[in-house]
């Protein structure tokens, strides 16, 4: 793998990375798991340099996954009134990339499935495995867009991380089997900081409960 590609596979893991530590470290200090702006708009970045890392990498697996989460990512901004602040040619450029991408990927559909599909260097088993992490990772987001729906607000319920969880023990596996050092430090980081938001959260919950009981 060149250098430039494993620079770009770094630094999006850089930024998913640093979401969740921001993420962490305002909800150690609120005592309850928030849903930060700066989360977000880290997200996005993040999303747009690994798909671009994904179809450098010619990893079907890795495109997926970020073509699922990445309009949710937008979503929540414009809950959080974030979205709007962004100078229109930005909003313009994020919301068209990936599209432009697709359509890319369709124009030329036989050379995709060459290099996605009949890639020697993952097995058919491989990717269907790595594919099946992506969707479940991906799925968190699902979820929490549809918790968020249901409460006018953008918010990180427990099921986010509990979903979290699962969805990266799959990649960090795919990661070990792929070689892949970026997916390989972005899961295993991840798996810390999505086990402690869950227990922030239970035990503000039981506290919560707590309060609501005494009065």
């Amino acid at each position: 793998m060149s250098p430039l590609i494993l620079a770009v596979g770094f630094l999006a893991q850089i930024f998913f990375f640093g979401r969740f530590l921001i993420q962490w470290a305002l909800s150690e200090k609120a005592k309850k798991v928030l849903s930060p702006v700066i989360f977000w708009q880290f997200s996005i970045i993040g999303s747009f340099l690994l798909f671009v890392y994904g179809w450098l990498r010619d990893d079907f697996a890795i495109l997926l996954g970020q073509v699922l989460s990445y309009y949710i990512y937008i979503w929540n901004l414009k809950v959080q009134n974030n979205w709007q602040k962004f100078y229109p040619i930005l909003r313009y450029i994020i919301l068209l990339t990936p599209l432009i991408a697709i359509i890319g990927l369709l124009a030329d559909y036989q050379d995709t499935i060459t290099r996605l599909f009949k890639n020697d260097g993952i097995p058919l088993h491989l990717l269907i495995w790595g594919s099946i992490g992506q969707i479940i990772f991906t799925f968190r987001f699902i979820y929490q867009w549809y918790y968020s729906q249901k409460l006018k607000e953008s918010v990180l319920p427990l099921g986010f991380w509990a979903i979290s969880i699962i969805g990266a023990f799959i990649i960090l596996a795919y990661a070990v089997y792929r070689k892949d050092p970026v997916l390989m430090l972005g899961q295993g980081t991840g798996l810390f900081v999505y086990s402690r938001n869950l227990f922030i959260l239970k035990k503000s919950n039981k506290l919560l409960t707590n309060i609501h009981h005494n009065d």
